[in-house]
């Protein structure tokens, strides 16, 4: 049966995934680095050194098709697309091979405005972001637990 990653350094759906896959005896891995700490009585917990994208990478070794990843991170989505993983972010929205490139492009244009000196805030989570990851990630834990009874 798959299993769930979780990019969880400054992931705000920790809870909802947990209960979620635990509710359906999924395992649940959540990656962070030494600058946070983290504890779980179901999710096993995995410590990286501090460094840059040592998380990601970490949890891209890890995983293998047929897992769920859940990060903000538009590049982890990639590399994990690439490995056969599903993916979705902490608003619910599920990283595809058919969205994952006009992502990565915008995440670039994104960059260059902010080094141009452009920056916009970032909205606060509403109960609607909540209410859309759930539906999102019930929706792909669903299909990993069909893959297994086929």
């Amino acid at each position: 049966m798959g299993t769930v990653y979780v990019d969880a350094d400054a992931c705000p759906v920790k809870k909802i995934i947990v209960q979620q896959a635990k509710a359906r005896g999924i395992a649940v891995v959540m990656l962070a680095d030494t600058s946070h700490v983290l504890h779980d009585d179901y999710a096993q917990v995995i410590t990286v050194p501090k460094g840059r994208d040592s998380v990601d990478f970490r949890l891209v070794t890890l995983l293998h098709a047929g897992d769920i990843v859940v990060t903000q991170d538009i590049g982890v989505a990639a590399m994990a697309l690439g490995k056969g993983a599903r993916c979705v972010n902490p608003n619910g929205l599920i990283y595809t091979n058919s969205n994952i490139d006009m992502l990565l492009y915008m995440r670039h244009e994104n960059s260059r405005a902010r080094r141009s000196g452009h920056y916009t805030a970032v909205p606060a989570r509403t109960k609607q972001d909540e209410d859309a990851f759930r539906r999102a990630f019930c929706a792909l834990l669903d299909e990993i637990q069909e893959g297994e009874r086929i």
